[in-house]
C-alpha cells in the first residue's frame, strides 16, 4: 500500500469501483485534490476483467458483464478510450425443438420466428408496440439521470405518456405484461428484465420489479445492452487512467474502516489506522456498509438473488433447434428456463428457501461480438467465453451449506441448459492448465466475500424510483429520504456522499452516481 501525498484533500473517495473513478476524474479535472482509497488490489470493483482460469489466455469479465445505462456524456466529457459494439440478436429463446430468435437487423426474420412458436403475427405486433413504448420512454427518463434529480410529477409530464406512466410507473409490470401478450414463452422474455439481480415477481405490490425493468430498458434512451470491447476491465483501466491524468492519487490495498464528519470538514480512518482529512468524503459502498463506515446502526443487510458462471469453451454446443445457428443463438441473450410460468416457480420454491427444479438463467457470449479478450490462437481454434446469470437465487439458498447449495444450484441451471442442446455442454469445456473444466461459479455470498456487495446484492439495494417523490422525498423503496438531496447522492451529512449504485439512480455500469456526487461537491463549492 502507498501512501497518500498529503494529510489532507479536497475530496477522498471510498472504492475504486467504476463509479469512484468517475467521480475523481470528474473532481480531479475541476482542479480539486482527490485521493481515492481502495480496498482491493487493483481498481475496477466488481466492473474488472480477468484471467479466471490457471494458463489460459482469456480475459473474463468476471462480474459485471455488459453496458446499457452508461452514457456517452460521461465518456466524451472524461476523454474515455472506449468502445462498444452492438449486438444484433436481441435474445434466443429455446422451446421444444424450435427456438424464438429475436433479430434486430431482420423484423422479417424476427416475425416468422413469433408466427411459428405462437400461431399468428399477434404476438410479433404486440411486441413492436410494447417496446415502441419503453423507447419512447427511455427516450425521455434516460437523459435526467446526470441531471439534479426530478420530482414525481415533473418526471411524469417528461414522459407525456399517461398510459406508459400507469404501465410502467404505477401498476405491477405483471399486469401489463399479461394485458399485452398471451404467450408464455413471450411473457417470459419480456418479465426477465424486471428480475435481474431482483428476488420478486411479476405482481409485487412494492413495483421493485418495476423498478428493475426500468432500468434495463431506458439505457442510453434505447435500451440496448453492448459489449465492452476488451471486457468490462477496459472500462474501469480508461476510468482509473482519466483520473490519474486529471491528478487524482489512486491507493490500493487500503481499506477505509471508518468515516467521520462534522459537515464542514472529515476525516477517514483506513488502513492499520492512518487517518486523513477531507473537506468532502464521496462512499463508493452500500448504504449498508456506508452506516458502518459512520458508526450508525445499520439497516437490514440486502440480499442478492442470482448465480453468475464463467465458462471457456473449445467450441460452442449444438442445439436441438436445427434450424438456428449457435453462433447467432449465443450472440443475443439465451433464455433458459424462462417461461413466464416457469419464472413464477421457481420464484415460489426459491422464496420457500429450496432450490428451484428448473433454475431459470441466461448466457450469452461476448468473443461472438468481440474476439479481442482470446489470445489469437484461442480465438483461431474456435473457443469461446460463456457468461450465465442465473436469476432467483436468494443468499438465503447458501446460508446453511454455501458449497453444497451452490454445487445442487449449478448442477440444476446446467442440467436445464443441456435440455436444449443437441449435446452435453461438459463435452464442449475447456481445460485449463491443470486440466479442469474451464468454469467457475459466484453465489450472493462469493460476490459480498470477494468485492464487498453487501449479501451479494449487484445493485447494493433495491433500485429506486429516478425521481424524488413531491411530496415527502420518498424515491419508492422506503429508504430514499430528503437527505439524498438535490442529486440524489445526500446522507444526511453535508459533506458525505453515495457515489456507488445505491445512490438514488444507481445500480449496473452507470457512472452516474459517480458523476452526479461529483456534481454535487462541485455546485456547492462553486
Amino acid at each position: 500500500m502507498n501512501v497518500p501525498s498529503r494529510p489532507g484533500y479536497d475530496a477522498v473517495i471510498v472504492g475504486g469501483g467504476h463509479n469512484g473513478l468517475v467521480a475523481a476524474a470528474y473532481l480531479a479535472r475541476a482542479g480539486r485534490s482527490v485521493l481515492v482509497l481502495e480496498r482491493l488490489p487493483g481498481t475496477g470493483g466488481a466492473a474488472v476483467s480477468t484471467r479466471a482460469f490457471a494458463g489460459v489466455d482469456a480475459r473474463l469479465s468476471r462480474y459485471s458483464y455488459l453496458v446499457s445505462l452508461l452514457p456517452r456524456k460521461i465518456v466524451a466529457d472524461l476523454g474515455l478510450r472506449f468502445e462498444t459494439r452492438r449486438r444484433r440478436i436481441s435474445s434466443y429463446t429455446p422451446y421444444g425443438d424450435g427456438g424464438l430468435l429475436v433479430d434486430a437487423g431482420d423484423e422479417a426474420a424476427t416475425r416468422e420466428r413469433f408466427a411459428l412458436l405462437t400461431g399468428s403475427d399477434r404476438e410479433f405486433e404486440a411486441w413492436r408496440r410494447f417496446y415502441a413504448m419503453t423507447r419512447r420512454v427511455a427516450e425521455r427518463v434516460f437523459p435526467t439521470l446526470t441531471g439534479p434529480l426530478p420530482g414525481r410529477a415533473e418526471l411524469e409530464r417528461a414522459v407525456g405518456d399517461s398510459e406508459a406512466w400507469e404501465a410502467l410507473f404505477e401498476r405491477p409490470l405483471g399486469d401489463a405484461v399479461e394485458a399485452a401478450f398471451h404467450d408464455d414463452v413471450v411473457r417470459g422474455v419480456v418479465l426477465t428484465d424486471a428480475l435481474i439481480g431482483t428476488f420478486t415477481h411479476a405482481h409485487d405490490p412494492s413495483l421493485r420489479q418495476n423498478r428493475c425493468f426500468l432500468y434495463h430498458v431506458i439505457g442510453g434512451g434505447t435500451g440496448d445492452w453492448d459489449v465492452p470491447v476488451g471486457g468490462m476491465g477496459a472500462l474501469t483501466d480508461a476510468l482509473a487512467e482519466a483520473a490519474r491524468a486529471a491528478g487524482a492519487e489512486i491507493v490500493t490495498g487500503a481499506e477505509v474502516t471508518a468515516v467521520a464528519s462534522d459537515g464542514r470538514k472529515a476525516e477517514v480512518t483506513y488502513g492499520d489506522g492512518r487517518t486523513v482529512g477531507a473537506k468532502d468524503v464521496l462512499v463508493n459502498a452500500s448504504p449498508y456498509a456506508l452506516a458502518g463506515l459512520l458508526g450508525q446502526e445499520r439497516p437490514d443487510k440486502p440480499e442478492g438473488a442470482q448465480l453468475k458462471v464463467n465458462m471457456l469453451l473449445r467450441r460452442l454446443p449444438r442445439l436441438r433447434d436445427a434450424r438456428t445457428d449457435p453462433r447467432e443463438a449465443f450472440a443475443g441473450t439465451f433464455h433458459v428456463a424462462e417461461s413466464y410460468n416457469g419464472l413464477q416457480r421457481a420464484y415460489e420454491q426459491a422464496a420457500a428457501g429450496r432450490v428451484p427444479d428448473a433454475p431459470p438463467s441466461e448466457i450469452y457470449c461476448h468473443s461472438l461480438t468481440d474476439p479481442s479478450i482470446l489470445s489469437p490462437g484461442l480465438a483461431a481454434r474456435g473457443f469461446h467465453t460463456l457468461t450465465l446469470f442465473g436469476l432467483h437465487a436468494p443468499a438465503r439458498l447458501f446460508a446453511a451449506d454455501p458449497r453444497a447449495a451452490k454445487e445442487e444450484l449449478l448442477e440444476a441451471t446446467l442440467t436445464q441448459l443441456d435440455a436444449v442442446l443437441a449435446e452435453p455442454l461438459a463435452d464442449c469445456l475447456a481445460l485449463d492448465a491443470d486440466g479442469r473444466p474451464c468454469l467457475e461459479a459466484k453465489s450472493p455470498l462469493d460476490l459480498e466475500n470477494e468485492v464487498g456487495l453487501p449479501g451479494g446484492h449487484i445493485f447494493h439495494r433495491d433500485l429506486s424510483w429516478p425521481f424524488a417523490d413531491d411530496g415527502d422525498g420518498d424515491g419508492g423503496d422506503g429508504a430514499v429520504t430528503r437527505a439524498t438531496g438535490r442529486w440524489g447522492v445526500g446522507t444526511g451529512h453535508a459533506n458525505v456522499y453515495l457515489c456507488g449504485a445505491g445512490a438514488v439512480r444507481g445500480g449496473g455500469v452507470s457512472g452516474v452516481p459517480g458523476h452526479n456526487a461529483a456534481m454535487a461537491v462541485l455546485e456547492k463549492t462553486r
